[in-house]
């Protein structure tokens, strides 16, 4: 009788991370992107497509959300071992294709330049490009305020910039924002204040009410300038930090708490739905963490299925 053999099964080496409240509600892909920055946009789309990524030991796609405490497994190769990352990329790519790149906008920061040196969300995502060896002119799609943090898209040529500004202009994108704003609100509602002599809406819903402020879920119906931080402001409970609409002043963060977390629209060239979430800046996190209290964890975690306000 012949005995059986053992095979042995080689299990390739893999490089395993965990993910933190900073990369919460990120893509997979663009986790992949900013541990890998200088990595050509076909070897980041070869792992995250290519079966060698698992998250929570599954397989996994490149559209994922993650979250924290999950553990995400690479394979380990000596291409990858070489493009790792010590530090962060100075740029939080969210999604790149060959029209677009959207970025997680740090607060503070201007999408243009309004002044002569400044630092700026243009020039900026053009020297890294640049660095990386794909120098690129871009134009913004949609803008958000210095003080507002989130997903900012930025066109690659000034066809695409037409294609998805065509787009927005007609349709509009479906935005979603998160804010932490002063006072009590309502569990839910809707602001109809006119702004610039025109029909505006905002529709909120608060997802949690703390002793002096309030973390609230915003969807921006209607596109007026400044509308929600506006609409926040005429009905007592303007956003923390935005001393322009009355906000209190916050000490140690560079804008006011309003995010653009979500962002959403058939793309324009292929006509796939195209949906990106924002991780929240990690000073945004603080302050959410100090009015939730024990509740944080689940209204974190609660995030990655928001439906719109």
């Amino acid at each position: 009788m012949l005995a059986h053999r053992a095979v042995a099964v080689y299990t390739p080496p893999m490089l395993t991370y965990t993910i933190t409240e900073k990369d919460h509600c990120r893509r997979l892909e663009s986790f992949v992107r900013n541990l890998l920055p200088a990595a050509p946009s076909s070897y980041v789309k070869k792992l995250t497509k290519g079966g060698h990524i698992a998250v929570n030991s599954h397989p996994a796609a490149a559209d994922d959300l993650l979250a924290a405490g999950d553990t995400v497994a690479i394979k380990e190769s000596a291409r990858t071992r070489e493009l790792v990352a010590t530090t962060l990329p100075p740029l939080d790519i969210l999604y790149e294709d060959d029209l677009i790149v959207i970025i997680n906008k740090a607060p503070g920061l201007p999408v243009h330049r309004t002044a002569e040196e400044e630092h700026n969300l243009v020039n900026l995502a053009e020297e890294f490009m640049t660095e990386r060896g794909t120098p690129v002119k871009l134009r913004p799609v949609n803008r958000l305020d210095r003080g507002t943090s989130g997903a900012t898209i930025l066109a690659k040529s000034a066809t695409s910039a037409g294609m998805f500004g065509r787009f927005v202009k007609e349709t509009g994108l479906d935005k979603l924002y998160l804010a932490v704003a002063e006072g009590t609100l309502p569990a839910e509602g809707v602001i109809t204040e006119p702004l610039e002599g025109k029909e505006s809406e905002t529709r909120f819903r608060c997802l949690h009410q703390g002793k002096s402020t309030a973390f609230v879920l915003l969807t921006p119906i209607t596109g007026r300038t400044h509308q929600i931080r506006k609409h926040l402001a005429h009905i007592g409970h303007p956003v923390q930090g935005d001393r322009r609409y009355r906000g209190a002043p916050l000490a140690e963060y560079d804008g006011h708490l309003l995010h653009a977390f979500r962002v959403a629209l058939p793309h324009p060239a292929t006509g796939q739905e195209l949906v990106i979430h924002a991780p929240l800046p990690e000073g945004f996190i603080a302050c959410v963490k100090e009015l939730a209290g024990e509740a944080f964890p689940d209204i974190f975690g609660q995030l990655a299925c928001l439906p719109p306000a």
